[in-house]
């Protein structure tokens, strides 16, 4: 088909449109239905409250930080050349991730209760149905807000990918922020709360008597909701920008790959893979119904399903009217999508209740607090090593299909630079689910606050009896939702490896081969960059536990506290201080993600301008082979521990308040840290320190201190 530049860019702009105006219809749908009762009105004011409190902390802190940042690239890279476009992408990049996040929260803060006032009808499908919805405006926010600013930055700056990188970083580092307060704050309240209410003082989860409890709700927000789309919209960003990137780079070698030739439209082409995602995705939300005598899980499988198909057979007319019907670039596109499904189908596998992980979780239970943290270990670990397996597969086809573009014999093998498009088209073509993916996630924290509420109005047994089904299956899809956002994280980051050689050469002032000769194990600042890179995961996430940790132990004592000094608390007679709890998390999440974040955008900075690029490509090389397993690890292990709690908590093994339980919150409490703060972060700190190595690495050629 043969449009414009300019017309192509209209469709996407139309697409963009679109899908925010569908996330505004449901947003109507979902605040038309009643919140229930008073009491129920009064708990979901408190966790909106608490979440609106935190929300507003931490973007003060966020944006004072951002705007130090944005003048020290404006003025590093010349305030009246690229620095001042650069400097205006990363505030952008920051602020749209920022508000990808608030979006997401201000409605689940409100369809938390409704979904609960949902409940008390009885209607398990109808009450599933609902609080999709409310997840599905979350979905259709970011992915159409990413791409309204893809879009637009790149009509603003004329088609010059290289100067929207600021917009990557800035959307990665906002990322960085937003699952590292959101998720020491989740986790501190979640962990203190369960250890002093569930394990000491013997009350049911979501008690009113515990004071920690609307702490613990406002994390389910703050972490699960706001944080995730802000890592979500980091990630549809830097994941389509990352293939752009690399077809822009190659085509601007002279002489060196015939690739702006073969497929003319080869910079734009992953944004029309975003935008026909947003198409997609609405389709998908319509099949997103229980059939009788069907499941949770299978009602959302088939929104994903629907949507996967569509996806391919518009990937497929996208290929066939604007790449030219080529059968590589199909193939790499439906690559992705295969992996995507692949790391959804193991992930399940490895945190469902119904499958061997979760049950060898619950049975080891029955041993001690010991065997399940063992036990989970255990699973976690394992979980790491199929999604290598379905990355490494599907990296290698990508690269080959559209390496042998055109019928390279195998004597020759694939064309390098047309492989690592491939790569990057594989990675762009997961986002043809990326709507659908987030809106599944969303759906969790709404049924866990609305559980949350359940329990704390005392609402009928036939309530809750949908509730917590509802909140089991959240904790499965927030984990696939994770190991879908680190396996794209992973095929995004080698497009960005890719693109850190590219420029790192053309700073250089010499050819992609020979700079990338040098990257072998012989050269010490390889081997030196590769051990930094593969220890940096373990070191950041090492602060990200403490942290956790250290706001566990002030909520510990505080509800202690409460439970000693204020009279009839536990008897029910008397109520908690709240907002206490809440502002001592809220205080200290704020506290302890500083360290964090330094430590992403130091450490890249520091081995770069001190080691030179051939070290700092060792680096990224490094953090991307370890930090996929570690994460993979965590948030996996963690969320198999949870689900085996619920397991127990179903009726197994002796049921609530048997030893075995409460060796099972053990291992919940473990799993908490790693599966909602540690491993997500590990996904935007991959992208942050490759990000701010492109950024930043025409300076550091010029003046790095060692060698090249």
């Amino acid at each position: 088909m043969d449009l414009s530049t300019g017309q192509l860019e209209l469709l996407v702009l139309v697409a963009a449109l679109v899908g925010l105006a569908y996330a505004g219809l449901q947003t109507a749908l979902v605040l038309r239905e009643d919140e229930g009762n008073e009491r129920m009105r009064e708990i979901a004011a408190a966790i909106r409250e608490g979440a609106i409190a935190f929300l507003r902390r931490e973007y003060t802190f966020v944006f004072a930080v951002a705007a130090v940042l944005a003048v020290v690239i404006a003025f590093a890279f010349g305030i009246t050349g690229d620095g001042a476009r650069l400097a205006v992408g990363f505030i952008f990049g920051v602020g749209g991730s920022a508000l990808a996040g608030a979006v997401g929260m201000l409605v689940s803060i409100r369809a938390n209760v409704r979904t609960a006032a949902h409940a008390m009808k009885g209607n398990l499908g109808a009450t599933m149905r609902y609080a999709f919805r409310g997840g599905s405006v979350t979905g259709m926010s970011v992915a159409s807000l990413a791409l309204l600013e893809l879009v637009g930055f790149y009509w603003a700056f004329g088609g010059n990918v290289l100067d929207m990188v600021g917009v990557l970083f800035g959307a990665s580092l906002m990322s960085l922020f937003a699952r590292v307060g959101g998720g020491i704050y989740t986790k501190g309240a979640d962990v203190g709360t369960d250890l002093v209410g569930k394990v000491e003082a013997g009350i049911p989860e979501d008690d009113p008597r515990n004071p920690g409890v609307i702490a613990d709700n406002v994390g389910d927000n703050v972490g699960d909701c706001a944080g995730m789309a802000a890592d979500l919209f980091e990630t549809y960003v830097v994941t389509a920008l990352a293939a752009m990137l690399l077809a822009y780079l190659i085509e601007g070698i002279p002489g060196a790959s015939p690739l702006g030739t073969v497929f003319p439209n080869a910079v734009l082409f992953p944004l029309l893979v975003c935008a026909w995602a947003i198409v997609a995705t609405i389709v998908g939300t319509f099949f997103v119904r229980m059939r009788t005598g069907g499941s949770i899980m299978g009602a959302l499988y088939q929104g994903l399903a629907a949507t996967t198909a569509v996806g391919l057979v518009g990937l497929y007319l996208l290929d066939y009217y604007f790449m030219g019907g080529n059968i590589g670039v199909f193939v790499a596109t439906a690559v992705g999508l295969i992996v995507m499904i692949l790391i959804v189908l193991i992930t399940d596998y490895y945190t469902s209740s119904k499958y061997r992980p979760v049950h060898k979780i619950a049975e080891a239970s029955q041993a001690g607090g010991g065997p399940t943290v063992i036990s989970g270990l255990s699973v976690g670990l394992e979980s790491a090593w199929m999604p290598a397996l379905v990355l490494v597969g599907g990296t290698l086809l990508a690269y080959a299909a559209v390496g042998w573009y055109n019928g390279f014999s195998s004597s020759h093998g694939p064309d390098a630079y047309f492989g690592l498009y491939g790569i990057g088209l594989a990675a762009a073509s997961m986002l043809s689910v990326t709507g659908m993916i987030i809106s599944i996630d969303a759906f969790g924290p709404i049924t866990d606050n609305a559980g949350g509420i359940a329990e704390m109005a005392k609402l009928p047994e036939t309530a809750r009896a949908i509730t917590d089904p509802l909140d089991a299956v959240g904790n499965t899809t927030k984990a696939i939702t994770k190991g879908y956002a680190i396996g794209s994280a992973v095929l995004a980051a080698l497009a960005l490896f890719a693109a850190y050689t590219f420029a790192a050469a053309k700073d250089w002032g010499q050819p992609w081969g020979s700079f990338t000769s040098l990257l072998t194990l012989s050269t010490p600042l390889v081997l030196a960059g590769l051990v930094i890179g593969a220890a940096l995961p373990f070191l950041f996430t090492s602060f990200l536990m403490n942290a956790v940790g250290v706001a566990a132990e002030k909520m510990v004592f505080e509800i202690r506290r409460q439970f000693r000094e204020i009279a009839g608390v536990l008897a029910g007679t008397a109520k908690p201080d709240y907002g206490k709890c809440v502002d001592i998390v809220t205080l200290t999440a704020l506290q302890q993600l500083a360290v964090p974040a330094l430590i992403a955008v130091v450490t890249p900075l520091a081995v770069g301008f001190l080691l030179g690029p051939i070290a700092l490509a060792g680096l990224l090389l490094g953090t991307i082979i370890s930090g996929f397993p570690l994460a993979l690890t965590m948030t996996t292990g963690g969320a198999a521990w949870d689900n085996g709690k619920k397991y127990i908590e179903s009726g197994h093994f002796g049921g609530k308040g048997s030893d075995a339980h409460k060796a099972a919150i053990v291992g919940d409490t473990v799993g908490d840290a790693t599966k909602d703060t540690a491993g997500p972060a590990i996904n935007p700190l991959i992208k942050v320190v490759n990000t701010i190595s492109i950024l930043f690495i025409a300076l550091i050629v010029a003046h790095s201190i060692i060698g090249i």
